[in-house]
């Protein structure tokens, strides 16, 4: 089920629909039908989807490689997209936001582990450690993130040391960890059939 009041993020998604048809004839209609399963579930994929700003290709193999694994499935697909270096970077606040995530690590300032990396989907793992290479702590953009998301709550998942730009990954995050409002086991219904 699709939460009213909730943005789908595209530009063509209202946060509220009207209740009737376009035109004026519309109102007298007053009749819209109601969203099938299939609907739901799909727009619920679309939704995590664009929230990590990956590909039909990339979520669907994330979504195979976490079947494999043990446990509840919806919640190993989030933490999976969760541990993505682009989405880590942004946690860590090193990044306004994903895409300027994936830009840093494809320009070479991110390194895990003291090794430069520009592949925005690599998995990190425990204990690995991210950090902007010291040539790149002079940027604008890293510099005002990192300022813009000292006032956030932290995560407990993951420790970051703002003066030495860097942060370590103490866990693979939970589904309580992930605050992302997102119904996954629709994605799992969606893609079982």
């Amino acid at each position: 089920m699709f939460l009213k009041g909730t943005k789908c993020f595209t530009e063509k998604c209202p946060l509220e629909r009207r209740p009737y048809a376009p035109g004026q004839h519309g109102q007298a209609t007053a009749r819209r039908r109601k969203a099938s399963e299939y609907a739901k579930q799909l727009r619920e994929k679309q939704k995590v989807k664009r929230i990590y700003g990956v590909s039909e290709r990339q979520f669907r193999n994330t979504f195979e490689r976490v079947t494999k694994l043990p446990g509840v499935t919806g919640h190993n697909l989030l933490a999976a997209l969760e541990s993505r270096l682009d989405n880590i970077v942004y946690r860590m606040g090193f990044a306004a936001s994903r895409k300027a995530a994936r830009q840093l690590i494809r320009h070479r300032h991110i390194e895990v582990n003291g090794k430069q990396l520009d592949i925005p989907s690599y998995l990190v793992g425990p204990g690995q450690e991210v950090r902007v290479r010291t040539k790149s702590r002079e940027q604008v953009s890293v510099l005002s993130a990192i300022e813009y998301s000292s006032r956030g709550a932290p995560l407990n998942w993951i420790a970051v040391d703002r003066d030495t730009f860097s942060g370590r990954m103490l866990e693979r995050p939970g589904r309580g960890d992930i605050p992302i409002a997102a119904q996954e086991q629709l994605i799992v219904e969606l893609y079982s059939k």
